[in-house]
């Protein structure tokens, strides 16, 4: 467990329309210091299809979203084929499987959390999952507000969020969500 952020991401379908929705806060912390208040862990990949957010090690993150990005840009924007290649090429290289970072990627069909030891999880439902500190904060308050509310994805994302940031103190409630509609 990564004391260093929160990012919670959402797949589903709301009024007819497939959604992928992912979010994250602001805090970097170093020890018992916030260094930052209102850090991006969250991007596009792939012209704007894909969506990825990170917890751990900021450099560490850095590396994996380029290296993902290339596997990506090889795999022309397959999300399934590349989170498997990725995975094989994470445990095969010693350098990588030191990294300290996880990430979350997604769109609209497919949702993936990719360990820090080059494990690729689908999560149970294949719609809601997080990482980092408040990770499972955001994801039970997810998983209720998805059951027993009418929010719209980006809404269960945010309040979610906002709940973790009360909860966890690695997690701020400066939030920043990417989305694909």
């Amino acid at each position: 467990m990564f004391e260093a952020t929160t990012i919670l991401s959402y797949r589903g379908e709301f009024e007819g329309k497939k959604y992928a929705v992912i979010g994250g806060d602001g805090q970097v912390t170093f020890g018992n210091c916030v260094l930052k208040a209102n850090a991006t862990k969250i991007r596009t990949l792939y012209h704007g299809k894909i969506l990825s957010g990170f917890a751990g090690s900021t450099a560490d993150a850095f590396s994996l979203f380029d290296m993902f990005e290339r596997i990506l840009e090889g795999r022309k924007g397959d999300l399934v084929r590349s989170v498997l290649e990725f995975s094989k090429e994470w445990r095969k290289d010693k350098y990588l499987r030191k990294l300290e970072a996880m990430m979350i990627v997604l769109n609209k069909d497919s949702i993936y959390i990719l360990s820090g030891t080059g494990d690729v999880v689908e999560p149970e439902d294949g719609k809601i999952a997080a990482i980092g500190s408040g990770g499972n904060y955001a994801l039970s308050s997810a998983r209720a507000l998805d059951k027993f509310s009418t929010l719209a994805p980006k809404n269960i994302v945010e309040e979610s969020l906002k709940i973790a940031g009360d909860l966890c103190i690695y997690t701020n409630t400066n939030i920043k969500i990417l989305e694909l509609e």
